[in-house]
């Protein structure tokens, strides 16, 4: 007999998995979880508790077995998208978030080997951590990835946790990075965890994918004209429905800093 336990993020995945093979003569499904690093740790802990128990007087009654609770997170993803005057938005931004800001992904039209020179100038003027996105990098507080020029950078969730995938792929309404690619993956894995701003760009990119956050329960901001150094960007998130709010850049970074708030 093949004993199997099944690890994936996705419930939908191991309930799948679960159905196919408990159909086989010569497999038995003990388990499954989202995080195989998380169900050792609860393993763990539940061994001890198992040898407490045991170690009791007679007199004391054992502990009831305990139901592990789903995986959840209060982590909080910020993601920005821009191009045309976008780097000094970013800047604008990012200059004034303190070191507890909550983790934030970017996409900023750049061609590539361009994208790592600014994420270094940003980092050396910035209290955060601003640097371009590595393939698996961890989402956290205090930090913010840049998607690489020349890739597409989308967000994953494993357990918990938050991470990014860099990939190649063809462009995405012309551009890669793209901010759509990038909004989109929020949508998917964040949803009301997560905060979306579309700034100053030509173009369309990124008001589809801001469309996809606002429907999963994220929420959703586009920049105003005034402040727009091209208005193509937000102009065609606001006339899909996709942002909530607009609002001008002088405001943005305090939204963000409201948005991290309540996981402190």
């Amino acid at each position: 007999m093949i004993r199997v336990f099944i690890v994936d993020d996705s419930a939908l995945v191991r309930q799948v998995l679960t159905s196919c093979l408990a159909g086989h003569p010569n497999i038995e499904v003990i388990g499954q979880a989202s995080d195989l690093i998380r169900k050792i740790e609860e393993g763990a802990r539940t061994r001890p508790r198992a040898l407490q128990a045991t170690q009791r007087p007679a007199t004391e009654s054992p502990a009831q077995p305990s139901v592990a609770a789903p995986l959840k997170t209060t982590d909080r993803v910020v993601a920005l998208g821009c191009s045309t005057g976008g780097t000094q938005a970013l800047e604008f931004i990012l200059r004034q978030l303190p070191s507890d800001s909550p983790g934030i992904v970017i996409v900023q039209h750049m061609p590539e080997k361009f994208t790592a020179d600014f994420a270094k100038r940003l980092d050396k003027i910035c209290q955060i951590e601003v640097r371009e996105a590595r393939h698996l990098d961890r989402v956290h507080s205090g930090l913010a990835l840049l998607a690489p020029g020349g890739m597409h950078m989308q967000l994953k969730r494993s357990g918990a946790q938050y991470s990014v995938e860099v990939i190649d792929g063809p462009p995405v309404n012309r551009h890669r990075p793209s901010v759509d690619v990038l909004f989109r993956s929020l949508a998917r894995h964040a949803g009301a965890n997560s905060l979306g701003v579309i700034m100053t760009g030509m173009g369309d990119d990124g008001a589809r994918g801001l469309l996809a956050m606002r429907e999963s329960g994220a929420q959703t901001v586009a920049q105003d004209e005034a402040s727009c150094v091209v208005f193509g960007m937000p102009k065609e998130a606001i006339r899909m429905g996709a942002a909530q709010a607009v609002e001008p850049l002088a405001k943005v970074p305090r939204l963000i800093q409201h948005f991290g708030e309540h996981t402190r």
